[in-house]
């Protein structure tokens, strides 16, 4: 195999995922005329948020969804916040809301998780749609963790039985990673090592792993001499370095060693919006299902 056909395409991936979504997004509304729709709030100009924010209004696009903003300033009360949630909880027209973290100090981010529907909750924010993830039965799964176990599942790599090693304890990717690996499903069913900033000896895991996937925010921790020539690589990792993103894992020398990489930026990313209008779409049906 070449350099090139190593390389797992994220694009690629994301592109064949929004051409199934614009013909299902199209039976939806030649059945019923609902079209769906994702609300998003934001608090403050963070840039990074507001980046983030601009890439779904863009997405939303590309599948034909609508969209909405709703820009907040960072000094919004918390009551004030909670009541616009429970106004979008409410409102028939949005399936699916996002509120756009780091949430302000004066914002009490557990507060604001448990106040999202759970049936708009599109990116698996509320606890009862965490919870369900944990007993193995979810209505959402969260958009970027699910980004990596679609990778796997559409380039045919296999995690059944296998050694997988996540890097990354947080509760937005390697948590809840690990418990989407370990579903009693065909294509998971893997065995499972979380290891974190306190991991010591880090490479007597990942030199064992079939696969490893990096959520660790540290720029270039994984080096060659650190995996297995045959493991699969995905690197969600972000980091700006001297205005150059750069992922998790040091792509120049691991790309030589692993048997398949995903690049950053153009890995993980783009599927992980994709993923997100996916669970709009379900929600959508959902509420409809509920609103016969």
């Amino acid at each position: 195999m070449n350099q090139e056909q190593k390389i797992i395409e994220g694009k690629a991936i994301a592109k064949e995922i929004e051409n199934e979504l614009i013909t299902a997004g199209s039976d939806l509304f030649k059945q019923s005329k609902l079209k769906p729709k994702i609300s998003v709030v934001v608090l403050g100009q963070e840039p990074a948020s507001q980046f983030y924010v601009r890439m779904i209004e863009k997405t939303c696009r590309k599948v034909f969804f609508d969209f909405d903003k709703y820009q907040l300033t960072e000094d919004i009360k918390q009551n004030e916040l909670i009541s616009l949630i429970k106004k979008l909880n409410n409102d028939i027209n949005t399936h699916g809301i996002i509120v756009q973290t780091p949430l302000p100090p004066q914002i009490d981010e557990i507060k604001i998780r448990e106040c999202l529907h759970p049936d708009k909750d599109v990116d698996c924010f509320n606890p009862v749609n965490m919870g369900k993830l944990i007993m193995g039965n979810p209505t959402f799964l969260p958009c970027t963790p699910n980004a990596v176990f679609e990778i796997l599942k559409r380039e045919n790599i296999k995690i059944n039985g296998k050694n997988v090693v996540i890097i990354g304890r947080s509760s937005v990717v390697g948590k809840p990673l690990a418990l989407i690996f370990l579903l009693k499903k065909p294509d998971a069913n893997a065995t499972v090592t979380v290891c974190h900033s306190r991991t010591e000896n880090l490479s007597f895991y990942t030199k064992s792993a079939d696969v490893i996937v990096v959520a660790a925010g540290r720029a270039r921790l994984i080096k060659s001499d650190m995996i297995s020539d045959n493991a699969v690589i995905i690197d969600v990792g972000t980091n700006d370095i001297d205005g150059k993103l750069v992922g998790d894992v040091d792509f120049d020398e691991v790309s030589k060693i692993a048997r398949r990489i995903t690049p950053v930026p153009g890995g993980v990313g783009p599927v992980t919006n994709m993923l997100l209008m996916k669970n709009t779409l379900q929600a959508a049906r959902i509420q409809l299902s509920k609103s016969v």
